[in-house]
């Protein structure tokens, strides 16, 4: 241990490149993951440039500080920017506005108007919504008249969150005009001509909002920036160095004459289910002196309330306690509204947060006010308010004198959801709740009490993941992997259905929020194959049971079970049929390619035949119907969405064929290698497949064909596979392959399926390098997307999906084929 010590202070020494010159190496940076609501990121290349925040972009402030010698130093996070409502939005208040549907005249939004005959609703407005005013038109015009005081009168911002095109006006002044909607609520500058036409009474902020079709909604106020609280006697401490690998984000400071090694660990093991599902992550401060002297030291760690709420507006109540070895910050929302909420841009309030640190180190715990917790820390004194809102749970803990030999404090940061999802209609609990004697104390205990054990464990995978992706894809392609390795993972919640099976279910982050939709377990299926392939079967459990219960009567798959955290049946509009029912025969094939056995495909044969029956009628020539690549419009002839058929039926023949099923196995084996040859004439373009039968000089990446590569099926000649990598290598833009011939846009997932399908090193490569580039070059500073721009990097949509867990195709394609 004093050799690890003494080493972390002469590579602080050696570490002399500032953090300004240091290569971004992530769009985001994965602190503490562990499913969708317990999932905080850095979206900065140093910790201490900015607050941390949930995934979705909602503030969950992390903070940390050190104090060498009376110096305190800010190693983590940065002061949340707060807002104080003037009219506020119905997330903090419920409040009524004047509208209609009818166009007005033109002096609408002037003070003067005159609203009476307009109808009064309660806010907020929208169609998909429980507790507020229906609108399902095309055009919607409100107006909200308030009162100011001169006093609250200061930098001034529009609170908004709208779906879709807005224009909104204050006393008549335009503030705000897009075309578009926002993801989440947005705090949006009011300009000083606008503001210059307030009065004491009778103001109106006024809005016409346009629904162009599937979601609405409108909420909207008026906020003043809160005082930026001053960090007097806090500097910023120098990040010299920060790693991700597979279950660890560290980063290397400089504090005064102390280096520190702050190391991040969500110990996301697949092939350990306990530990797995263990909402528990280790925070570790290790301090050396670089210097021949000795210093004295305190650290301090803080968690803001909002990881327990949804919204900051939502009170919470909070306690301190002592749990066997550990001394333990807890809080949650006054409320607990348990499985009252679902869909995609949320965050959890219900269950409670936990801040946890050996009881044996004597650490200071105090429970204040966002504004003055690290203010506290560095004036020596302890913080304390009134408020039930906003809060930080602070710890403190003092290290005494630290020499170059060093120091390691060790924190934990746990969340426990009571309940986690709802699975037709029944609550169910997390993982480690099985056991009935659990609880989350000792849970807590039991993670600080293994904690070398653990650490150790996930030290020998990161290095085991990395070499094996550095020897199978290069450099660049193991770092991406290790990227998407926490993310992929923290995309789903492991529980037990009511039935005793296994359910691993994913959340559609920021695409609609669906739970367990079968398009995007698939992409993501290849990091769990690799690792665990229960974890897939757990992923594929619940749209079996869906089909084999009768509550799904369709002889095809499910699109998805529900809106998370509900999976309570469909919630996707329209179904995929040829898409959802390849996946699923496609998936129990490679999962008994895994294995080397057809246990799990037996035990659903019965439905796996009626699949692969509708894929023999309708699988080879798909009719106009979605797909998941459809982002440009649906297409009837779809060749790579035949590919997908026609592996999944060759998939079926071998599963047919493991279970002694000769003629079974005999018919559709046949039926799959006539489909192919008739394919490759239909689909020919000269040098390339197009990217329909009837759509000549088109083109698509044929990434379904790698299963027929990966599991060994026979169906596709090489040539193939080498006629379309030869011509994607001449359709690459900057940030990569373009997923057709449509836009210039692409999903990376699918770009890494297609490398796959080379059958040399350095061509796998040049499809690599591109998304890498993306990754640390792109604007968008959210957890990775899978859905970007070729030509210019920018994200297109989503971030924080699970599919990609689909980089981990090669290191599969490898493991299937290694002698």
């Amino acid at each position: 241990m004093k050799r690890l010590f003494l080493f972390l202070a002469l590579a602080g020494l050696l570490l002399k490149t500032s953090a300004q010159e240091q290569q971004r190496i992530a769009p985001a940076y994965p602190l503490i993951t562990h499913d969708p609501y317990f999932s905080i990121w850095s979206t900065t290349d140093e910790l201490n440039s900015s607050a941390t925040a949930h995934w979705t972009g909602a503030s969950q402030s992390l903070t940390g500080l050190v104090k060498v010698d009376g110096v305190t130093y800010r190693v983590l996070g940065q002061n949340v920017q707060s807002y104080r409502s003037i009219i506020a939005t119905s997330d903090e208040n419920p409040y009524n506005m004047k509208y209609t549907e009818t166009a007005p005249g033109n002096d609408w939004m002037q003070s003067g108007y005159d609203d009476k005959a307009w109808k009064t609703g309660k806010a907020p407005f929208g169609n998909y919504i429980k507790d507020g005013t229906l609108w399902e038109s095309h055009d919607l015009w409100t107006r909200r008249t308030f009162d100011i005081s001169e006093a609250s009168v200061g930098e001034l911002f529009l609170k908004i969150s709208h779906d879709d095109h807005i224009k909104v006006y204050l006393n008549g002044e335009e503030i705000y005009n897009y075309e578009g909607f926002t993801a989440q609520y947005v705090y949006l500058p009011i300009s000083n001509a606008a503001k210059s036409k307030l009065r004491s009474k009778g103001n109106v902020l006024a809005i016409h909002i346009l629904n162009t079709g599937g979601g609405a909604f409108l909420d909207a106020g008026v906020s003043r920036l809160a005082a930026v609280p001053r960090e007097k006697g806090i500097m910023k401490a120098v990040q010299t160095a920060v790693k991700i690998n597979a279950t660890q984000t560290s980063y290397q400071f400089t504090c005064g004459k102390v280096n520190l090694a702050l190391t991040f660990t969500s110990p996301l093991l697949l092939n350990d289910l306990t530990l797995l599902s263990r909402p528990v992550s280790y925070i570790s401060y290790k301090l050396a002196a670089n210097d021949k002297a000795a210093h004295q030291v305190s650290v301090y760690f803080g968690a803001s309330s909002n990881i327990c709420v949804n919204v900051p507006s939502q009170p919470v109540v909070v306690s301190r306690y002592t749990s066997g070895q550990l001394a333990v910050l807890k809080a949650g929302t006054k409320e607990q509204p348990i499985l009252k909420k679902k869909g995609d841009d949320l965050r959890i309030d219900w269950g409670y947060m936990y801040v946890a640190a050996p009881a044996a180190v004597h650490p200071v715990q105090y429970i204040s006010a966002g504004d003055d917790a690290m203010k506290a820390f560095a004036n020596g004194k302890i913080a304390s308010t009134k408020q039930d809102k906003e809060l930080v749970l602070s710890t403190v803990v003092n290290l005494g004198a630290v020499n170059r030999t060093g120091k390691e404090q060790l924190f934990l940061l746990g969340y426990d959801d009571l309940f986690a999802l709802q699975y037709f209609n029944t609550n169910l609990k997390a993982w480690w709740k099985n056991n009935a004697a659990q609880t989350i104390d000792k849970q807590l205990n039991a993670a600080y009490t293994n904690y070398s054990t653990i650490l150790k464990k996930c030290t020998d995978f990161n290095a085991k993941l990395y070499k094996d992706a550095v020897a199978n894809g290069g450099e660049s392609y193991a770092k991406l992997c290790e990227l998407a390795y926490r993310q992929s993972i923290a995309a789903h919640k492991l529980v037990k259905s009511p039935q005793g099976d296994l359910l691993f279910l994913s959340k559609e982050n920021f695409s609609n929020g669906c739970i367990n939709t079968v398009d995007v377990t698939y992409p993501s299926s290849p990091l769990f194959l690799l690792y665990n392939p229960d974890l897939l079967k757990g992923m594929m459990n619940g749209i079996f049971y869906y089909s084999e219960s009768g509550k799904w009567n369709k002889p095809f798959p499910a699109h998805d079970l529900g809106a998370y955290p509900m999976a309570n049946g469909q919630l996707y509009g329209e179904d995929m049929p040829v898409e959802e029912a390849g996946n699923m025969i496609i998936l129990t094939t490679a999962i008994a390619k895994v294995e080397g056995h057809a246990d799990y495909a037996k035990k659903h044969w019965k439905t796996l035949s009626v699949w692969a029956d509708y894929l023999s009628k309708e699988g080879f020539d798909p009719a106009n119907q979605p797909c998941t690549d459809d982002f440009a419009g649906h297409t009837a002839r779809n060749a790579n969405l035949s590919v997908k058929a026609i592996v999944a039926l060759g998939g079926y023949g071998m599963l047919a064929e493991k279970l002694g099923m000769t003629a079974e196995a005999a018919k559709y084996k046949t039926m799959a290698k006539e489909m192919a040859l008739k394919w490759m004439d239909m689909a020919n373009d000269g040098d390339h497949y197009s990217l329909t039968f009837d759509q000549k000089d088109t083109w698509s990446q044929k990434y379904n064909l790698v299963w027929d590569k990966v599991l060994d099926l026979g169906l596709f000649p090489k040539s193939v596979f080498e006629k379309e990598v030869k011509y994607y290598l001449t359709k690459q833009n900057a940030f990569g392959l373009p997923l057709d011939s449509r836009r210039t846009y692409t999903k990376s997932d699918w770009i890494m399926w297609t490398a796959t399908l080379t059958d040399n090193r350095a061509d796998f490569e040049k499809f690599v390098e591109p998304i890498y580039k993306y990754a640390k070059e792109t604007s968008a500073r959210v957890p990775l997307s899978d859905w970007h721009e070729t030509t210019d990097g920018k994200q297109v949509g989503f971030q924080a999906r699970s599919v990609v867990g689909g980089y981990a195709i090669k290191l599969l394609d490898d493991r299937l084929h290694r002698k």
